[in-house]
């Protein structure tokens, strides 16, 4: 008997094991599902309903499955330290994105799915007053770096925020943070983003930032 089998079984062959295992190489591939993207619902549903047999199938490759059914999103966590390209500038807008994700959930500024808007000016101030003065990249170095946080489920872009009132029409788009940061980037993240706030601290010292959030898990 195969390893989804039983799961199989469950649905009454209402899916099948390539549905299972699609929704697990997603899962490790993507690091976080959100029900609410196109594509998304169906493999957030099989690894909600049976999060016991996905934990099993993604433990021994070095995965720990969360599930957050109050946002309807899942994740699949590293659970151990690797080498990584990450930049970083990738790694210091993960982790400011983290701040202003906590800072604007505290206050209740977020929407029915825990996502959190932000638009540019904001974002390249937090940044610079986060970062110890350090610029925001622009243009297509940001469209870039935004690509990464949609990689890691982290952020993603919204054409459409720069049309919401209150916003500047000359805004090209919002950053909107997803509410699977809270678990790519631990608790821990949030302290060492000091480091840069530090003028005294060297630019070599976040290569160890950046290895001391691949240890607790996650993208970056």
């Amino acid at each position: 008997m195969s390893f989804w089998a039983n799961a199989v079984e469950a649905t009454r062959n209402a899916a099948t094991e390539d549905d299972f295992e699609a929704a697990a190489n997603r899962l490790i591939t993507e690091q976080v599902l959100y029900a609410a993207d196109r594509g998304s619902k169906v493999a957030y549903g099989l690894i909600r309903d049976f999060e016991r047999e996905f934990k099993r199938a993604l433990e021994p490759l070095g995965y720990v499955v969360r599930i957050n059914s109050q946002l309807r999103y899942a994740c699949a966590i590293p659970k151990h330290t690797k080498s990584s390209p990450f930049t970083v500038e990738q790694t210091l807008l993960a982790l400011v994105l983290r701040k202003i994700f906590d800072e604007e959930t505290r206050n209740g500024h977020h929407d029915e799915n825990g996502e959190v808007a932000c638009d540019l000016v904001t974002l390249e101030v937090k940044y610079k007053q986060t970062t110890g003065g350090r610029e925001l990249a622009t243009g297509g170095k940001l469209v870039a770096l935004m690509q990464w946080m949609r990689r890691w489920g982290i952020a993603r872009v919204d054409d459409e925020g720069s049309s919401l009132p209150g916003h500047d029409g000359d805004q090209p788009y919002m950053v909107i943070i997803r509410p699977g940061i809270a678990e790519v980037l631990g608790e821990a993240a949030l302290a060492r983003i000091a480091l840069f706030s530090n003028p005294d601290a060297e630019i070599g010292s976040a290569d160890q930032t950046l290895g001391a959030v691949a240890e607790e898990g996650g993208a970056v």
